[in-house]
């Protein structure tokens, strides 16, 4: 029998071997691929199926109209969940808001918070019987809650949530969305984290303007000069503006067409907001005797700062920001201070006892270097006598140098509530006895301080001594006025008698001491002490 070698044996096998394999292999490969065809067919159907009947957004819808037509206000559109029935809700939000009118709104527009208030004007609110005037009110917890105050009166009415869009306060670019108030970056997104700079460009890194900051120091002379002194000129473009001062001294401010807008012509306005060179000026002034003058700005022209001397300058501190090339122009001084008009005030004039009129040297110290230079002449009133003599001053010298300002009139555009009427004081012993019998609180106290809160005056006072008082009352009170006409005239750091009553409105969220219109207020002698004492005995007649 042959057989064959061990060798040949053994490649034979692994050669039967392998094509076994193969050819298995091959039918196994043919008989499935259908198969695995089948299923994966079978998955993207099951896939689909799912998400017929699991949660999904549909589509966005379109941009609702804007709620408001200018000044900035907020669009939404919305989207709906498919939800299959016993599942959970889709994930997201189903609502999406974005900024719109964007735009400033011109001169004299109604604020939109104010438009949501006067749509309750003379409408029965509940527990009042009475109609009333309703103004914005910011003083409440709740920023986007319309909360509106009852003009003339001393309570506010909460009327729900305010509308979509609404500023959160009217220094702020935030917005109240669905109750709650959002960011706005300058780049005018909902929920954006994007500030301007220094220099007012968007997201910007502080590089494409300078900063000019400097002290004015002027002397005030002893023997006579009272009036308005130049400053400085902050020039068109100028952005964070800030001027302060710490005198008894009034900062003035005029536009670039020759226009007082604060403190001018020897009337001093109210501390607030004003619209000037198309940006809006924060004026500040406090019972210390700080103020301040702030724009954001940009500036669309010259600005021309003045200050109204009554003391020595102790120095005023101002500074702001200058576009690049602007800055070279500014360091040139092609924009020269200019003088206000000359005015002439009678000897008769209150203001007849100040000092005489005399030239004066001011310092302008800067950030990198300090100079003393010769200021034009302070303007001079030929009206104005000493009270010694009835001669007149000599007339104005004008320096060779200087740039006058037109001689078109200065007009002031000061703001003060249009309802104050004179102030009518309680007089006589009937009046004293009446209101000591009928207030709930007689005082003698020393107001520390005073602020303007919307529509009414808020005194901080330092109680001193109790005649009466038919509630609690600590040794320190906020004191309230339901106006801003100074009515009663309290000054600060002074010590007055004063009648009050207590003041809860109808929604018990207030309950504070009230000085009315027409309470006895007097500053306090040691002689009232003695009037006072047995008042009470009086007090049969009014009860």
């Amino acid at each position: 029998m042959f057989r064959l070698p061990s060798w040949r044996w053994y490649c034979w096998k692994s050669w039967l071997l392998a094509a076994l394999v193969l050819g298995f292999g091959a039918l196994y490969s043919a008989q499935t691929a259908p198969q695995k065809l089948r299923r994966s067919q079978w998955l993207n159907r099951v896939r689909q199926h799912r998400q017929i009947w699991s949660n999904e957004w549909s589509p966005w819808g379109s941009w609702s109209a804007c709620s408001s037509t200018c000044g900035g206000g907020a669009s939404f559109r919305t989207r709906r969940c498919l939800r299959y029935v016993n599942t959970e809700d889709c994930p997201g939000d189903p609502r999406q808001y974005k900024v719109c009118s964007v735009l400033d709104c011109p001169p004299g527009s109604v604020d939109f918070r104010k438009m949501q208030c006067s749509l309750y004007n003379n409408k029965p609110i509940q527990g009042s019987l009475m109609n009333h005037q309703w103004l914005p009110f910011y003083g409440a917890p709740n920023q986007c809650d319309l909360n509106c105050l009852a003009k003339g009166k001393n309570f506010y009415y909460m009327f729900g949530r305010v509308l979509d869009g609404t500023k959160c306060s009217p220094d702020s670019s935030d917005m109240c969305i669905n109750g709650q108030c959002l960011k706005v970056g300058c780049d005018k997104i909902l929920g954006s984290k994007a500030r301007a700079d220094v220099c007012g460009v968007c997201g910007g890194r502080n590089d494409s303007c300078i900063l000019v900051r400097r002290v004015y120091r002027s002397a005030f002379p002893s023997s006579g000069y009272f009036g308005y002194n130049n400053v400085t000129v902050i020039p068109a473009g100028a952005t964070n503006i800030k001027i302060t001062d710490n005198s008894r001294n009034y900062l003035a401010l005029i536009n670039g067409k020759n226009h007082y807008v604060i403190n001018g012509n020897w009337v001093i306005d109210w501390p607030g907001e004003y619209d000037v060179a198309g940006t809006k000026v924060l004026y500040k002034r406090s019972s210390s005797n700080h103020e301040t003058i702030e724009a954001t700005g940009p500036t669309g022209e010259d600005l021309h700062v003045m200050v109204l001397l009554q003391e020595e300058n102790s120095g005023i501190e101002y500074e702001f920001w200058l576009p690049n090339e602007r800055y070279s122009h500014y360091q040139g001084g092609h924009s020269p201070l200019r003088q206000p008009e000359i005015a002439v005030i009678d000897a008769d004039h209150p203001l007849s006892y100040l000092p005489w009129t005399q030239t004066t040297t001011a310092s302008t110290t800067t950030i990198t270097t300090t100079t003393t230079s010769p200021v034009r002449k302070p303007v001079v009133y030929p009206g104005w006598v000493h009270p010694a003599q009835r001669t007149p001053v000599h007339p104005p010298q004008i320096d060779h140098f200087q740039n006058v300002l037109p001689r078109d009139p200065i007009q002031s555009t000061r703001h003060e509530p249009s309802y104050c009427r004179k102030c009518k004081k309680s007089k006589g012993k009937s009046q004293r006895i009446k209101q000591y019998c009928q207030k709930d609180f007689v005082f003698r106290g020393r107001v520390l301080s005073k602020a303007i809160v919307g529509s009414e005056t808020r005194y901080d006072v330092q109680i001193r001594q109790t005649y009466k008082n038919k509630y609690p009352i600590v040794h320190r009170e906020y004191i309230w006025v339901p106006n801003t006409c100074d009515c009663p005239y309290i000054l600060e750091k002074r010590e007055y008698i004063m009648m009050a009553k207590r003041h809860v409105n109808f929604e018990q969220t207030l309950n504070r001491i009230l000085l009315e219109h027409n309470s006895f207020v007097r500053l306090w002698q040691p002689k009232e002490d003695l009037m006072l004492r047995d008042i009470d005995k009086y007090c049969h007649r009014y009860s």
